[in-house]
């Protein structure tokens, strides 16, 4: 007698005719869609970017030129001064050059050196 209402409460729902409740809820409850649908919001919101900001970057490393400002992935701030395939020879300091891989460029320096505008 108590097992009853267990078993009964443990039933699949039925639709209104008497079978089992199906259609569009049945089919977009399974694990499958749900296993496609967090693909799905991965690829958007992780995978895509990250591959579009890895082609910006490859596309900045084969476009960089002698007299190009680059910042490394050490936090080196130099000019190119001569390009041998891969490696890049930047100047530091003046008079100190450092030889690089092409790979180990972070970012290109567009911009003149932000000044200090003091008011007065």
């Amino acid at each position: 007698m108590f097992f009853d209402s267990v078993a009964y409460a443990m039933a699949p729902p039925t639709s209104g005719d008497g079978g089992a409740a199906g259609g569009l809820g049945g089919i977009l409850g399974g694990p499958l869609p749900m296993l496609v649908l967090m693909f799905a919001i991965f690829y958007f919101l992780l995978i895509r970017p990250q591959q579009k900001k890895q082609k910006a970057h490859k596309a900045m490393l084969d476009e960089l030129r002698k007299g190009d400002k680059v910042w490394t992935n050490g936090g080196i701030l130099g000019t190119i001064t001569d390009i041998d395939g891969d490696n890049l020879t930047i100047e530091i300091a003046s008079g100190v050059d450092v030889v690089i891989k092409r790979g180990f460029v972070a970012d290109k320096d567009g911009g003149a050196p932000a000044t200090d505008k003091k008011k007065k």
